[in-house]
């Protein structure tokens, strides 16, 4: 073999070796969840169709949730999130662009790694900066994220009627957890 086929091989060998080693990670089923808790009624809703990167290269992360794929105990409440509060007509996305705080690839080994995420978080058409603890766990080819915050739906433009103010609350809690495999 003559040497610059067998240069071009090597290339090409070790070009799959870097993207074999890829720090990016994905997920289309992560789970975003969230609760309201009033003296009157506790509100709960499940979206298990959480779609995100994070690239450990780089400690950047993005989500991205459709609104109208949160799921409700009551039919009733599902259908008031969407038309009345959120308006996923109008609004159907949600999503978060950010990055792992003081981020230092050297130090993501296997294990469980305790992060703090700051980003931008949009819902209803509203951009705030967002702060969040966090958790995650290397473990070969697969990373599990977890992390609980809350969020003010003023904050956010929501709008509840006077009538169920009583029985919404004003901060609501939400919880991430995903499983991403290596891409």
């Amino acid at each position: 073999m003559n040497t610059i086929k067998k240069l071009s091989l090597a290339l090409i060998g070790g070009l799959f070796c870097l993207n074999a080693n890829a720090q990016k990670y994905m997920t289309q089923n992560g789970t975003i969840q969230f609760f309201s808790e009033t003296p009157v009624e506790n509100i709960e809703a499940v979206n298990n169709q959480v779609s995100s990167v994070i690239d450990m290269e780089t400690g950047n992360l993005v989500f991205k949730l459709l609104m109208k794929a949160f799921t409700f105990e009551k039919a009733l409440m599902q259908e008031h999130f969407n038309e009345k509060y959120v308006e996923s007509e109008k609004f159907p996305r949600s999503t978060f662009k950010g990055q792992i705080k003081d981020f230092d690839k050297s130090k993501y080994t296997e294990g469980k790694h305790e992060v703090i995420v700051v980003g931008e978080l949009t819902i209803h058409g509203v951009t705030q900066k967002v702060e969040a603890p966090g958790t995650i766990e290397i473990k070969g080819d697969q990373l599990i994220v977890n992390s609980t915050f809350t969020v003010e739906v003023a904050d956010y433009e929501i709008k509840i009627p006077s009538t169920v103010s009583d029985n919404i609350a004003k901060t609501i809690e939400i919880q991430v957890e995903a499983e991403y495999d290596a891409m």
